[in-house]
C-alpha cells in the first residue's frame, strides 16, 4: 500500500508594489515581501510594479494594470495576489471583485506568520488583538469574499475562528484581550520593578528582523532560542544572565524584530513586549552587515524606536554577519555610541562585545575605595555580584576594596 505525504499545497502568489516617487525603493521592498511570502509558506511566481503619482484610492492600482495581473495570473496559475501597502476596506473588496481572486496585503501576512510564530501567552494574546482589529475593519468586504478566501495565507492562528462572528461580537472579544493584556503588561511591570530593585543592568538586543539576534542571545549566554534563516522566526521576548569577566552580571533581552512597513496594529499590540527596550540601560542594536539593504534596514530600526518613544539611551552598534561579508563595504553609525564587527554564528568579536558592555556599565557607575571590617565582609559579595571588584586586599585591621559600584547600591555597600 502506497503511502501519501499529506501535505498543503503552497499557495502561488504575485506580489504587487506601486511607487509613487523615483526615490522609492519598491524592488527592494518586492524582494522583502517575498521573502515574508515564503516564510508563511507560500511561492512567488510573478512581480508587478506600478509607477503612478498616488495609489489608487479605489483599487490600488489602475485599471490597465489589473488587466495586466489578471493575465499573468492566468499564465503562471496564480492562486492569490498579495499587494506591498496595508489596503484599506475599499481597496481590498474592490481588487477582490476585480480580479475575481484571494487578494491579501503586508499586513495579514505579517499577522500570519506572527500567528505561526507566537507560542507564549502573550504572544498569541497579541497576535489575536492585532488581527481582530484588522479585521474588524473589513469585516464587510471579509464576509462578501470568505467563499474564496479557503485556507492557507491569512486563516490562521487564534483570530481565525473569529472571522463569522459579527461586529459586537468582535467589539467584546477585543475587550477581553485587552484586559488579559493589561494583567500581562501589570506581570510584566512587577518583575521588571523586581530586576530594577535587584539593581542587574539591562541590555535589550533590538534589530531588523533575521539580523541574528536570537543568535547573538544563545552565543552569549547559552539560551536556547529558536535561530533560523526566516524572517520573525522569534516573536516572544526571551530574558537571559550574562557574566562579565569581572563576574559582574548583566541581563540580555532578546526583541520581535523590525522591519519596513510594520503595520501600526502590531507595534501597538506588540508595545508591552517592545518596551523591553524602553526600561534598559544599553540598547544593542544588532544589523545584518552582509545585507544590501543593511543602511536602510538601519534607518528603519531608529524610526521604530523613536516611534515606542525611546531615545536618550546608549546605543552599541553591531556590524554581525562579519562571516558573510566579501566586500569592503565599510558600514557607519552615526547615531550609535559605539560600533563592533561581530559574527554571532562563530564567536567572531564577541569577548570585545564583552569587553564594551563592562566598559559602558562603568561609565555609569561610582568607584569606591574603601575599609571594610571583617564583620561587613558580606557587602564584599553584593559588590563582587552587581559591581566591578578592581581591588581586594585582607589586612590586619579590614578588607581593603577598590571597586566600581552601580548607584543603585552605592548607599548599601556605604556602611
Amino acid at each position: 500500500m502506497e503511502e501519501y505525504e499529506n501535505k498543503a499545497p503552497e499557495e502561488r502568489v504575485i506580489l504587487i508594489g506601486v511607487s509613487v516617487t523615483e526615490t522609492d525603493d519598491t524592488a527592494q521592498s518586492l524582494e522583502e515581501l517575498e521573502e515574508l511570502a515564503k516564510t508563511a509558506g507560500a511561492v512567488t511566481v510573478g512581480k508587478v510594479i506600478q509607477n503612478r503619482e498616488q495609489i489608487h484610492p479605489g483599487t490600488y492600482i489602475g485599471k490597465g494594470k489589473i488587466e495586466e495581473v489578471q493575465q499573468l495570473a492566468y499564465e503562471v496559475q496564480a492562486d492569490a495576489v498579495i499587494c506591498d501597502d496595508e489596503l484599506s476596506p475599499a481597496q481590498l473588496r474592490n481588487l477582490q471583485q476585480e480580479l475575481d481572486m484571494k487578494v491579501m496585503d503586508r499586513t495579514l501576512l505579517i499577522l500570519d506568520i506572527f500567528a505561526a510564530r507566537a507560542s507564549t501567552s502573550e504572544g498569541k494574546i497579541q497576535v489575536e488583538l492585532a488581527q481582530l482589529k484588522y479585521r474588524q475593519a473589513r469585516l464587510v468586504g471579509l464576509r462578501d469574499s470568505l467563499s474564496r478566501l479557503g485556507g492557507g495565507i491569512g486563516t490562521r492562528g487564534p483570530g481565525e475562528k473569529k472571522l463569522e462572528m459579527d461586529r459586537r461580537l468582535i467589539k467584546n472579544r477585543i475587550a477581553q484581550l485587552n484586559r488579559e493584556l493589561a494583567e500581562v503588561k501589570r506581570h510584566r511591570e512587577v518583575t521588571r520593578s523586581k530586576r530594577s530593585r535587584q539593581s542587574a543592568p539591562v541590555a535589550a538586543i533590538v534589530g531588523y528582523t533575521n539580523a541574528g539576534k536570537s543568535t547573538l542571545l544563545n552565543k552569549m549566554t547559552g539560551a536556547q532560542v529558536l535561530e533560523e534563516d526566516k524572517l520573525f522566526a522569534t516573536l516572544d521576548p526571551t530574558t537571559r544572565v550574562l557574566e562579565l569577566d569581572s563576574g559582574q552580571e548583566m541581563l540580555l533581552t532578546d526583541t520581535v524584530g523590525f522591519i519596513r512597513k510594520l503595520p501600526h496594529h502590531l507595534i501597538e499590540a506588540f508595545r508591552s513586549t517592545l518596551e523591553e527596550a524602553k526600561y534598559a540601560d544599553v540598547i544593542l542594536h544588532v544589523v545584518d552587515a552582509s545585507n544590501p539593504q543593511a543602511e536602510q534596514q538601519m534607518l528603519v530600526v531608529y524610526e521604530t524606536l523613536a516611534n515606542l518613544g525611546i531615545r536618550d539611551k546608549t546605543v552599541i552598534t553591531l556590524f554581525n554577519k562579519q562571516d558573510k561579508v566579501h566586500e569592503e563595504d565599510f558600514l557607519r553609525d552615526r547615531k550609535a555610541d559605539k560600533t563592533l564587527s561581530i559574527s554571532a554564528r562563530t564567536g567572531g568579536g564577541l569577548e570585545e562585545l564583552k569587553r564594551v558592555l563592562e566598559e559602558t556599565l562603568n561609565e555609569k557607575n561610582v568607584l569606591i575605595e574603601r575599609l571594610y571590617s571583617y564583620q561587613d565582609a558580606g557587602l564584599i559579595q553584593l559588590i563582587r555580584k552587581k559591581g566591578q571588584l578592581l581591588e581586594e586586599e585582607y589586612r590586619p585591621e579590614g578588607i581593603y576594596v577598590r571597586a566600581y559600584v552601580p548607584m543603585e547600591i552605592y548607599g548599601a555597600v556605604s556602611p
